[in-house]
């Protein structure tokens, strides 16, 4: 499992939404060991992205840092039936980098992904 015990720091963004996190949790359930999860995610500050509202989310950490790879992929759909890609990518250290969305008609998203809207690419 990635070790997640190097959490973003306070200094800059904003803290995780309860949908954003539920979302997440129920995305790396089977990434993450349960308590090290629950620490990052109270934890972990976030800044929303430039995607055109699609609702993507980048975590914030201290040191500079690039994408490592991706921790899982999902797809739902949204309110107004377009088809929503989620990916959770992690950083080169497996720590959270992103949580991207990405509607096939790049809209806005309409509403917010619940996990039992989602389906989780295995």
């Amino acid at each position: 499992m990635p070790d997640v015990s190097k959490l973003a720091n306070s200094m800059s963004g904003r803290p995780l939404r309860n949908e954003e996190q539920e979302l997440v949790r129920y995305l790396l359930s089977s990434v993450f060991a349960e308590t090290a999860l629950e620490n990052t995610l109270v934890n972990s500050r976030v800044t929303d992205m430039q995607d055109g509202s699609m609702g993507s989310i980048r975590f914030v950490h201290a040191e500079p840092r690039t994408m490592g790879k991706v921790l899982v992929e999902a797809q739902c759909v949204d309110g107004d039936g377009v088809l929503v890609s989620i990916a959770v990518n992690g950083d080169q250290n497996g720590q959270l980098f992103e949580m991207d969305f990405w509607k096939v008609d790049f809209s806005p998203l309409k509403r917010y992904p619940k996990p039992g809207n989602v389906v989780v690419k295995r």
